[in-house]
């Protein structure tokens, strides 16, 4: 990495090690701790006068007079801006394969991969789907049931399933049905639900075939358009926070729980990057409950032109490597269920 014109190799280090020991810890952390832990070469009086530099140059507090150092928003920036600088994030192997094996036992995806998220990384995590205006239909299929039913369902081009069941003639044994499921998909397929609502519509008023069959595709049409007009936000793991001593204060707790009910700015915190990763730390979140905290974000692909979040939300002395990678794997796992 290039360092900073203020910051040589050997304070490089040392910053490094301060951050590491605090993730850690949570505890301020002293020259003789560096000295034996991670740089055992330079004596305490060396890295105390380290220390000292970077405390003037702003990548160090000192909470008490004779207390270890803490880092500062702006070592972690230094200290995020390496990680991401140049390098592709790699996956986190055991993350991906914990998540894959989960979603497979729960139909809500989004769900999944919020609790995954947070199960993963122990903090909250949040998870964006995108808005899909202009969902596709890529194809339909009526499945016959007993008694004059049969399954309608409709796949999109996110990959999107939708199925409900609806009222059909008895007259209309399995080879009808499916071909009802030929000669719709090949009309329907590529228009919006909004076009397919309308068509349908304008079909069961005018057709004299079964208009139960074209009602219920239209009705359900006309639900997954107003389902999918909206960005659809989870938070899993919202009270992981609690267990961490920067929220013990009761007030301080309350406020960073509030924003997780407020929608709006959830989604304000997850799609302000459009970059595939995106760190915000402290103040750079905008918002004052979360002054303390950092946002971790991802990105990964929903169809063939939308774009979802996946995000962490912790104290801003998390371990942002395994943090990104962690995201990298369940983004990658969502990428690969709904993108194209």
């Amino acid at each position: 990495m290039d360092h900073p014109l203020e910051i040589d190799a050997r304070k490089e280090r040392i910053l490094r090690a301060i951050i590491q020991d605090y993730v850690l810890t949570a505890m301020p952390v002293g020259s003789r701790t560096i000295s034996r832990k991670y740089e055992t070469s330079l004596s305490s009086a060396t890295i105390r006068n380290e220390m000292s530099d970077l405390e003037e140059l702003g990548y160090l507090a000192q909470p008490h007079v004779s207390a270890g150092r803490v880092p500062s928003v702006k070592a972690y920036r230094l200290y995020v801006d390496e990680l991401l600088s140049g390098r592709r994030v790699p996956q986190d192997a055991a993350a991906r394969a914990y998540f894959s094996q989960r979603v497979r036992q729960m139909e809500d995806v989004i769900t999944t991969a919020a609790q995954a998220i947070s199960e993963i990384t122990r903090y909250t995590a949040v998870v964006m789907m995108p808005k899909q205006l202009e969902l596709r239909v890529s194809c339909l299929q009526l499945v016959p049931m007993p008694r004059g039913a049969a399954l309608l369902v409709i796949v999109t081009d996110t990959g999107a399933i939708r199925d409900t069941v609806i009222r059909v003639s008895e007259k209309l044994d399995g080879d009808a049905l499916y071909a009802i499921s030929r000669m719709l998909t090949e009309r329907l397929s590529g228009k919006t639900l909004q076009e397919v609502q309308e068509m349908l519509g304008a079909y069961a008023r005018q057709s004299d075939g079964d208009t139960q069959v074209l009602q219920g595709i239209a009705d359900l049409a006309s639900q997954m358009a107003k389902q999918s007009a909206t960005d659809t936000v989870t938070v899993g793991g919202s009270h992981n926070i609690l267990n961490y001593p920067e929220y013990s204060d009761v007030d301080k707790a309350r406020a960073f729980l509030s924003v997780l009910e407020k929608k709006e700015r959830l989604m304000q915190l997850l799609s302000g990057s459009g970059d595939a990763f995106s760190v915000r730390i402290g103040p750079e979140t905008g918002l004052p409950e979360m002054a303390d905290c950092s946002v971790v974000t991802a990105s990964y692909r929903v169809g063939s032109g939308h774009k979802g979040f996946v995000g962490v939300i912790g104290p801003t002395r998390m371990p942002y490597s395994r943090v990104l990678s962690a995201l990298s794997a369940v983004g990658g796992v969502l990428s690969d269920l709904l993108g194209e």
